[in-house]
């Protein structure tokens, strides 16, 4: 493996990236943090084979005894998948988690800065996070990120648990251009329509890199947010789930829940309000996402630049 401190790429990327092939960096927050046990530990090995499967290098990123791994082995992924008090590694983690040697899954943010770094160009994941619902002050890293890193970022939307017009807002007023994926409106993670538009529609992979280059020629650094509906089999009616959005919410701040615990508790719990429903439209998503991101990898093809002379 290629090694720089505490920063290691497996050699299947490395190889990847040395030949200019196809990859798509994938999260682990959702297998530590996110789905319940095995499930997180099936998606995250079903993930990686549709990246596969679609022509493309998946690299799994996370953090395992201080190190950033981008290409987890498969006995890292079992790891993290079945070890409990595991950390959730956003930016602000990365130092203490090499520090004290800790292990743990990267969130959204934590994923692009290392995608970014290691010079990976698409990442694929469930839903963003974004401004959290009552508190305008509580937003995501994740938009930061978003604004910072030239990625190309394919997810279904933000989780319907946040306030998904400020968080759209908030992605305008970050510069981070979001990209309908054969949509005109910004999806809510189980459900297909939220009524908030996109900034623009692409209809192909290579339509998402059109937009992309065109973006980052100018010397725009931030992501391309490509936003894709659920599938239409496994998503959810928007009344059912607000409605076990406000009751997990309620619980919420009746217990005093705060910060990084918010979110997997709310999931949680809206997955067993609605008999698990939420979760199966969480797993398809994610599994549809990577396909998408895959094919957008594929497509990419770089701009020759023509000099006259």
């Amino acid at each position: 493996m290629k090694t720089q401190e505490s920063f290691i790429i497996a050699p299947v990327v490395q190889h990847a990236l040395q030949e200019k092939r196809p990859i798509v960096a994938l999260e682990t927050a959702v297998v530590t943090h996110g789905l319940p046990r095995p499930v997180n530990h099936e998606l995250a090995i079903h993930m990686e084979a549709k990246v596969r499967e679609e022509g493309a290098i998946p690299a799994t990123i996370g953090v395992v005894e201080g190190n950033v791994y981008v290409g987890l082995s498969k006995k890292q992924i079992d790891f993290l998948a079945n070890t409990d008090d595991l950390m959730k590694i956003s930016h602000r983690d990365f130092a203490p988690a090499h520090a004290f040697q800790k292990s743990g899954g990267t969130t959204v943010a934590g994923s692009i800065i290392m995608s970014h770094l290691a010079g990976i160009k698409v990442f694929a994941t469930g839903g963003i996070g974004g401004v959290h619902r009552g508190s305008h002050f509580d937003i995501s890293t994740d938009l930061i990120e978003l604004s910072r890193r030239p990625v190309v970022v394919v997810c279904a939307g933000a989780k319907a648990i946040l306030d998904l017009p400020a968080t759209v807002e908030y992605l305008e007023t970050m510069g981070v251009s979001v990209v309908g994926y054969q949509t005109d409106e910004f999806p809510a993670f189980f459900t297909r329509e939220s009524g908030l538009p996109v900034s623009v529609r692409a209809n192909s992979p290579e339509e998402v890199w059109e937009i992309a280059q065109a973006h980052w020629s100018l010397g725009l650094t931030s992501a391309i947010l490509v936003v894709v509906p659920p599938p239409v089999d496994s998503a959810l009616d928007a009344k059912q789930v607000e409605g076990a959005i406000n009751q997990a919410l309620q619980e919420v701040n009746e217990r005093g829940i705060q910060g990084q615990s918010v979110t997997p508790y709310l999931l949680r719990r809206v997955s067993e309000i609605t008999g698990k429903a939420s979760l199966r439209a969480n797993i398809e998503l994610l599994l549809n996402n990577a396909s998408v991101a895959s094919r957008i990898a594929c497509a990419f093809k770089p701009k020759i630049q023509t000099v006259e002379i």
